[in-house]
């Protein structure tokens, strides 16, 4: 399946949930289907969305987060993993768009096209529920059941190594931040916060 047919079937999901997205081919797809201000595109800090996802599920147990992550940047901080699985906040979704390519610097190839199992990897991490989707009626009720669950969940999906038909995105950076902030914040002040024994899954 394309990265851009996986997550049109999934953007209702997005639409109102917190996702956090890497930089490159995955935040140009999502951004083409449109932009939201509940969307934050994680730009110079590769690897890292994973983790700022886990901050925001962890400070906002209330609300449910998506990262949208893929097999290069999980590659450079597996670590996150064994971080996730230690928290285990059931408000958290983490999806790996695996292409096994490095796709938006040239594409080269990753260590999943030689043989490394991020799902394999997720599980000896202690993620309590892993799924492996490759197609995109699969990946579709892997995230609808995980999002039901309310289970921490690492969904790794078996995507084409196919660029998007543009990596322009008309939002800047700082533009994209302080919007995302001020969403973040309007959902503190709507949602009441849950008894302590909820917020962590």
């Amino acid at each position: 399946m394309k990265t851009s047919d996986a997550l049109r079937a999934i953007y209702p999901e997005l639409e109102r949930r917190i996702v956090v997205t890497i930089m490159g081919a995955t935040a140009s797809e999502l951004y083409a289907l449109g932009h939201r201000p509940n969307f934050f595109y994680l730009e110079h800090a590769m690897g890292l969305a994973s983790s700022m996802g886990l901050g925001i599920a962890l400070s906002m147990p209330e609300q449910q987060v998506i990262v949208l992550d893929g097999d290069g940047s999980l590659l450079m901080n597996l670590g996150t993993l064994s971080t996730m699985a230690r928290y285990k906040p059931g408000n958290l979704l983490h999806i790996v768009l695996d292409n096994e390519s490095l796709l938006s610097v040239g594409g080269f190839p990753t260590a999943t096209a030689t043989g490394t199992d991020l799902a394999g990897v997720a599980r000896a991490a202690g993620i309590p529920r892993v799924t492996e989707a490759r197609t995109v009626p699969e990946f579709q009720k892997a995230v609808s059941d995980t999002l039901r669950a309310r289970m921490l969940t690492t969904i790794v999906a078996k995507v084409e190594a196919v660029p998007p038909a543009s990596y322009y995105m008309d939002l800047t950076l700082l533009e994209n931040r302080f919007q995302f902030w001020r969403h973040l914040q309007s959902l503190r002040h709507s949602s009441p916060s849950p008894p302590a024994a909820e917020r962590v899954g």
